[in-house]
């Protein structure tokens, strides 16, 4: 199963001089740009962790891409995707996310199925990542 979260999610993974075209563009725009990862990719998992800092005011693609593949060398089984923040209305919104490096194993989801009241029927997603502990996912 393919993980298909933020832009370009259901196009071949890019490559990392499409990855640095991406990010020169945000940069023109004059949107920040930060580097998250994760190993639970839930759809409903707005918290990955940050690596390093938000890279402000960054104006060389070749910072971010030495930040990329740090955490790319650190962080060999999560997935890992770059964010860019656009603050002119005054606050930090994300004008461009999208996944630059997953894990070799994709784990999937499971649909969990619950009856409740008035014959209603609840679906619920549940992550095959999480069964494990933080650390030993996958």
């Amino acid at each position: 199963m393919r993980l298909t979260q933020g832009a370009f999610s259901f196009l071949p993974d890019l490559t990392d001089e499409q990855i640095n075209k991406q990010i020169k563009y945000a940069m023109s725009k004059g949107w920040a740009i930060n580097i998250e990862y994760t190993e639970d990719p839930h759809p409903r998992n707005a918290f990955w962790e940050l690596w390093g800092l938000p890279l402000f005011d960054i104006k060389d693609a070749s910072v971010v891409m030495f930040e990329l593949a740090a955490c790319r060398k650190a962080k060999t089984n999560c997935y890992i995707k770059v964010n860019a923040f656009d603050n002119t209305r005054g606050v930090e919104s994300c004008a461009l996310s999208f996944i630059v490096s997953r894990p070799k194993a994709e784990p999937g989801f499971n649909l969990i199925r619950q009856e409740v009241e008035g014959r209603q029927i609840r679906y619920t997603i549940h992550s095959y990542a999480t069964d494990k502990p933080e650390g030993s996912r996958y």
